[in-house]
């Protein structure tokens, strides 16, 4: 009994801090924007990220060799994940609050197990069907409030469509991630080389798109890449791992409706998001289709894959 409540706790504990973290990084990453070109945030982000996750590899004693296809497989994940899906993240909080594009990104089991059927040939059923229709349904309300209240000339469809797009980058990224390759291979050094990967491809981008090299030298900015790199990638992965081991998959899943709680109550906090009756409703919606999606959806599809965050 004692070591069944010693999991219980230590499961807990585990489920709440990855929700507190994930769900505080999107308005981390609201604050690296402005001072910076967004593309060099990013190259920033994940060149720590990376070191932080070779090291962790190191710790653990993981070689750091891929079974064969597996430098492949980290190129396009690097690209996917760690390039597309977060230059998008990062221009959408451009327009949008970081609560709403959490909320989106709360999505992802969707097109997570579209692609799944597509190509790994897995089953929908009704509830993941009748719960994502529920959930979208919500978060339109969620989006269309954020419409009527944007200023004159503020681009909240842009923001909409950078994050969508950003959302399928990830998804493609999940289902890269539950290939026959990618179980092959160990998760750590995998996520190592594939931010290695994606770190090069954002320096390219980065001096294509944004210029030289750019950086803010007030210590909040450091501080904040610092967050995002370390407790963000390097501190949570291993304990949303250990989550998954101890409670499972599906179970784990639901850490994707905690966290864009956690995000909206930040965003009201510190960036004064304004609520009413729709936006309200819409939130709701959100948050109880996904709940009735989640133990129906595919489970072959990473449904232990992390938020984007």
């Amino acid at each position: 009994m004692g070591n069944g409540y010693h999991l219980r706790g230590r499961s807990l504990l585990a489920f709440v801090l990855v929700a507190l973290i994930w769900g505080s990084t999107w308005f981390a990453i609201k604050n690296q924007i402005g001072t910076v070109p967004a593309g060099w945030s990013v190259v920033w982000r994940f060149a720590l990220s990376s070191v932080g996750m070779v090291l962790l590899a190191r710790v653990r004693g993981d070689s750091l060799r891929l079974p064969p296809g597996g430098q492949k497989l980290a190129m396009l994940i690097g690209l996917s994940q760690f390039c597309l899906n977060y230059e998008f993240v990062y221009q959408s909080e451009r327009y949008l609050t970081s609560g709403i594009v959490a909320v989106v990104y709360a999505l992802l089991l969707v097109p997570n197990a579209l692609f799944s059927a597509l190509f790994l040939g897995t089953k929908l059923r009704g509830r993941f069907v009748l719960g994502s229709g529920v959930a979208i349904a919500g978060i339109a309300m969620l989006l269309l409030h954020e419409v009527r209240l944007a200023p004159p000339g503020a681009q909240v469809p842009l923001g909409i469509a950078l994050a969508c797009a950003g959302l399928i980058a990830a998804s493609v990224s999940n289902v890269l991630m539950a290939g026959k390759v990618a179980r092959g291979s160990g998760p750590v050094p995998l996520m190592a080389w594939s931010m290695i990967w994606g770190t090069a491809i954002d320096i390219v981008f980065a001096l294509v798109h944004d210029g030289p090299p750019a950086f803010d030298t007030q210590p909040h900015y450091w501080l904040g890449i610092a967050y995002l790199a370390i407790i963000g990638s390097v501190v949570t992965f291993p304990l949303y791992a250990a989550l998954i081991r101890d409670i499972g998959a599906g179970r784990a899943a639901y850490n994707g409706v905690a966290v864009p709680v956690v995000a909206m109550l930040l965003s009201s906090l510190l960036e004064h998001y304004r609520w009413s009756v729709l936006a309200a409703a819409g939130a709701a919606c959100a948050m109880i289709g996904l709940l009735i999606a989640l133990p129906g959806r595919a489970q072959s599809v990473v449904s232990e894959a992390s938020p984007s965050t």
